[in-house]
């Protein structure tokens, strides 16, 4: 009852003072200007004492991305599970807290065939264990995996500012971590889906943040973090590993091989000490999903289902097993996005993607990213743009791009974003006016979330930029899951799709399907089903027809048989 008064009280007839949600969030950031040009002097100097408590700076800026987002669980609730990304990861994770690598296959696994979901020879899923661990340890400290999701957003805010400070001042450090929160916090891809993003952005803050201290004090605890920052960017990005790898022999280019001081030795070996634990973990991964030390299950997905699409360098995959209905309708729909991608060429493909670089930046910024190139004079800048374009010319092999496949140099392009501010220090109402826009962006879009309406929300979606927040059930799936949560005992859901589906995933079972309470199963036909009904007696059949609107949920004897496909 105190949460309705409360939000009651922000419609313009409810409070004293006749205002509405617009003008309360007007009158805050007035306010704060108001503030910040009559205390400027003591507000800078209080800044510049804080950034540099390098442990205060970082708790602050972990809880606050965390905090942000759980504001808005009200309206914008824990994320749905949507897509078949979001199902092999979890399943990888509910694999990983039962401290195996992989799963046994299933007697009655044509019924639980799914995108990015191996049945043979062992049941498992095909991604990297990065993302799966993260997910993991958040399921199993706080229940949820979505308690992972946050962790990983958390440390890339505070590890964001952690590298900067290698790289810059206490106060543009601080200053880029503030700006991650903006970007990769709550209204982020990275917090609101299952997929990742934030895992590899960890990655390339240790390694980045670790490399300019361990030239300069070649001491033991960088060489860890740059080693572990290695792995764990191998066990999520494998393939992005090979070119960040790349860029960190570039940064010791200049080292004589040969005549290593006797600490450098050390230093590179406790680094190889660090990265050997991944090694280890990703080759009993291998082995437990696909019977070899050398082969990813990622690569067994592409023998078998010919998904995901291969390089643009490399023909169009065959598959080797039969494949189900929505199987063939992703691997043919891959595959005329890799014909595409081989169309446009390398440097059509490289072009079409600068796009995306728009994720990691807030618009205002773009004013300022020129001043960067004042920075290329030193050769650790030149070094920085390498290494970004290093990266983007191995992922530009893909026909498919996502940023998260260049999460690795989220803190080098941070870091460019910074620079190129500093550089325009000398002119601090350019400077200021950038950051007061940036900061009126994200708090704007987020006042927007936290207090407006549905009404507002809907209108202002047409205009929304690279903001992206789970909202509402348009799938259906939340009141279904709802309803399925409500029926006592164990249920068996026979998922039946149109002849018209398109790709959204439904089948999302995990590790152990006979121990859920939900087990999630293919249609395939009276007959088929039969086998199943019999293996689990115990379990209420349902149907869900999820290409209705909305999806239809209905008990399994009052389903109609399934009509043949066209």
């Amino acid at each position: 009852m105190f949460l309705f008064d409360w939000f009651r009280s922000f419609l313009p007839l409810h409070n004293p003072i006749g205002f509405g949600v617009a003008d309360f969030l007007e009158l805050g950031l007035a306010l704060c200007g108001f503030l910040l040009i009559f205390f400027r002097a003591w507000f800078q100097q209080a800044f510049r004492r804080f950034a540099a408590r390098t442990g205060w700076c970082m708790l602050l800026l972990a809880v606050l991305p965390v905090a942000l987002r759980l504001a808005l669980l009200w309206r914008f609730p824990v994320p749905t599970p949507a897509f078949s990304d979001d199902f092999g990861y979890l399943m990888l994770a509910d694999t990983i807290r039962h401290f195996r690598f992989a799963n046994p296959t299933h007697p009655l696994h044509q019924f639980f065939e799914a995108i990015f979901i191996l049945q043979q020879p062992a049941y498992a899923s095909s991604f990297p264990m990065g993302q799966g661990l993260v997910l993991a340890l958040g399921w199993t400290l706080f229940g949820h995996p979505w308690a992972g999701v946050l962790l990983s957003v958390a440390a890339l805010c505070a590890l964001s500012y952690w590298m900067l400070r290698a790289w810059t001042t206490p106060a543009w450090a601080l200053l880029g971590g503030l700006l991650s929160v903006c970007v990769f916090g709550p209204l982020c891809q990275w917090t609101n889906l299952y997929w990742g993003g934030a895992v590899s952005g960890v990655a390339g803050c240790l390694i980045f943040g670790s490399l300019p201290r361990l030239r300069e004090r070649w001491t033991t605890r960088e060489a860890l973090l740059l080693g572990a920052g290695l792995g764990l960017q191998m066990l999520t990005r494998p393939y992005e590993f090979v070119f960040i790898a790349a860029a960190v022999v570039l940064y010791f280019r200049k080292l004589e091989w040969r005549s290593l001081t006797r600490m450098q030795l050390r230093a590179a070996g406790m680094a190889a000490l660090a990265f050997l634990p991944a090694v280890l973990l990703m080759l009993v991964q291998n082995r437990q999903v696909t019977g070899s030390f050398t082969t990813l299950p990622y690569e067994e997905s592409r023998y078998q289902y010919a998904i995901p699409a291969a390089f643009t360098f490399q023909p169009n995959l065959v598959p080797h097993r039969p494949l189900t209905d929505e199987e063939d309708l992703n691997y043919r729909a891959q595959a005329l996005v890799h014909n595409e991608a081989v169309k446009l060429g390398f440097t059509g493909r490289f072009i079409d993607r600068i796009k995306f670089f728009r994720f990691f930046f807030l618009t205002p910024l773009y004013l300022v990213l020129p001043a960067f190139l004042l920075a290329l004079r030193e050769w650790r800048f030149r070094w920085v743009a390498a290494a970004i374009l290093l990266l983007a010319a191995g992922t530009n092999f893909y026909p498919y791009f996502y940023p998260h496949y260049i999460a690795a140099v989220s803190c080098l392009l941070l870091l460019i974003a910074v620079t190129a501010l500093h550089r325009l220090a000398r002119f601090p109402a350019v400077t200021n006016t950038i950051l007061a826009v940036c900061a009126f962006q994200f708090a704007g879009w987020y006042g927007v979330y936290l207090l407006g309406n549905d009404r507002m929300l809907l209108d202002l979606a047409r205009y929304q930029t690279w903001n992206f927040i789970n909202y509402g059930d348009s799938e259906g799936r939340i009141a279904i899951n709802k309803r399925l949560a409500a029926a006592p005992g164990k249920q068996l859901v026979f998922v039946r799709y149109s002849w018209q589906h398109m790709f959204h995933e439904w089948i999302e079972d995990f590790a152990d399907p006979d121990s859920a309470r939900v087990v999630w199963a293919a249609d395939l036909g009276k007959n088929e089903n039969q086998k199943l009904l019999d293996y689990y007696p115990d379990r209420k059949p349902w149907l869900v027809e999820p290409d209705a609107r909305p999806p239809l949920l209905m008990p399994y004897e009052l389903a109609l048989p399934k009509p043949d496909a066209r």
